[in-house]
């Protein structure tokens, strides 16, 4: 689908049905009315940082609609409309982003592991689980979202080359779009492009308009069809943008010119879709709006209200048994005897609570 919004396929894989780009296109409005909001917030001193992904939409919710229950997604930082498209409520997305705690869902109930910092760490992490299905003889391929910076790190290399050799059933779905921070592509690698990277280590790859939903979904849902068959891995390049600066923290007009970021704009994965749909004569999008809508109230809502801390977490889930040194900090700073606990604001019953 051009970004004019007209089927262009070369007949490689099937357009998905009404109801499918339907969904699409409400993730899509409901992911970037979120994204929208939770950059306000930001701005507003709510989270400590926060990535946008304004203008990748169709990679975020084109690929976590094509996973099927039983599969696993491994996220970036960058990867919050994905997760949420995949079912993890919204406000526990952003914990970490709060700084609360590393994950705010259950890794398990969605099968989307944490959120990945550290960058490419969770191209291994896809594989290890991967693999470990396959000898388990589960049913369940690993879908990892990653960026273009990401695969100038050796973890990336190790995990293609480790996902080739013992054909595990994962997918890596690279959004490259355009700059690692503020380091433009031309400058951190020389490969043709990204996908001949995974056509070196003998994985079938492909190159696709990052920006057309329908395509991601398409491409992705058939590399997961392959995998879970014994097909082995597939690597999919797809070209995106993203619209705002890498995060609250960053300036983009440092690196990056005006002109450049409304050429992008003209490729609006959105609004190509909702073309697309109304030209179809059956597309009644009454209602997405709305619900987008009350989504960023209610994540408005939720996260002006702060999350209940005490200081003893800072002495919580370090060890599994504390150690003797730990448990004397603990006591020291609690005003505690050895062993003793704290309430949650720090007190304990007849002590001093926290110096």
């Amino acid at each position: 689908m051009d970004a004019a919004g007209v089927a262009t396929g070369d007949g490689t894989y099937e357009l998905p049905d009404h109801d499918t780009l339907v969904a699409l296109y409400r993730a899509m409005v409901v992911g970037r009315r979120f994204d929208a909001q939770v950059t306000a917030l930001t701005r507003q001193g709510r989270l400590a940082v926060y990535p946008s992904s304004r203008g990748q939409e169709a990679c975020q919710t084109g690929t976590a609609l094509a996973l099927r229950p039983q599969d696993w997604l491994f996220p970036t930082y960058r990867d919050c409309v994905a997760v949420v498209t995949r079912g993890v409520d919204p406000v526990d997305v952003l914990v970490s982003f709060r700084g609360d705690w590393h994950c705010g869902y259950d890794p398990y109930e969605h099968r989307v592991a944490p959120q990945c910092t550290p960058l490419a760490t969770n191209t291994l992490h896809a594989v290890g689980v991967a693999h470990a299905a396959r000898l388990r003889g589960e049913d369940a391929v690993a879908v990892v979202l990653l960026g273009d910076g990401a695969t100038s790190e050796g973890d990336t290399h190790e995990a293609l080359n480790f996902a080739a050799v013992w054909k595990a059933p994962v997918v890596f779905v690279v959004q490259n779009n355009g700059y690692a921070i503020s380091v433009p592509l031309h400058r951190q690698t020389a490969a043709p492009s990204l996908a001949h990277k995974g056509i070196g280590y003998g994985i079938r790859s492909e190159q696709i308009d990052g920006n057309d939903a329908a395509a991601v979904y398409a491409t992705v849902s058939s590399a997961i069809a392959s995998a879970a068959a014994g097909g082995g891995p597939t690597l999919i390049e797809a070209l995106t943008y993203r619209i705002e600066a890498h995060t609250n923290a960053d300036d983009a007009s440092r690196y990056r010119q005006d002109d450049e970021v409304a050429g992008w704009l003209e490729r609006d994965p959105v609004r190509r879709l909702a073309v697309f749909l109304s030209s179809s004569g059956d597309f009644d999008a009454t209602g997405f709006d709305a619900e987008a809508e009350g989504l960023a109230a209610g994540v408005r809502t939720r996260m002006g209200t702060d999350a209940p801390v005490s200081p003893s977490d800072l002495f919580e889930y370090v060890y599994a048994r504390p150690t003797a040194a730990l448990a004397r900090q603990r006591a020291d700073a609690l005003d505690l005897p050895v062993g003793g606990r704290a309430t949650m604001d720090g007190h304990e019953p007849g002590g001093r609570g926290i110096r």
